[in-house]
């Protein structure tokens, strides 16, 4: 895909060259031809063509986030002597809170 882009890079500054050269053409208008034929459209092509791996290096980065924070969490659970443990936490019973109920006539 480089080689796609180096070689489009290259006839687009050959086209600016050959405007800015032009008896009738003007420098600013080889800068306009560069800029909006050559690099314009590569940037918009390779960013749109670089968004898969964007996607999956972004995904790679949450995995491995999850990954760390299981094995600290297994980590905390396990005691020095390999043991399971709570840490010095309350009861690991109930791990949904039981809803209050308010007393009737309120």
């Amino acid at each position: 895909m480089w080689i796609v882009a180096i070689a489009w890079m290259y006839v687009t500054l050959m086209m600016a060259l050959a405007e800015a050269t032009n008896p009738q053409g003007t420098v600013l208008g080889a800068i306009f031809t560069f800029l909006l034929y050559g690099v314009g459209p590569l940037a918009l092509v390779l960013y749109l063509m670089g968004a898969p791996a964007r996607r999956k290096a972004i995904r790679q980065a949450e995995r491995a986030e999850l990954e760390a924070r299981a094995q600290s969490q297994q980590a905390d659970a396990t005691g020095s002597d390999g043991m399971q443990t709570n840490g010095g936490s309350l009861p690991t019973t109930d791990p949904v809170a039981p809803v209050r109920e308010e007393p009737p006539g309120r």
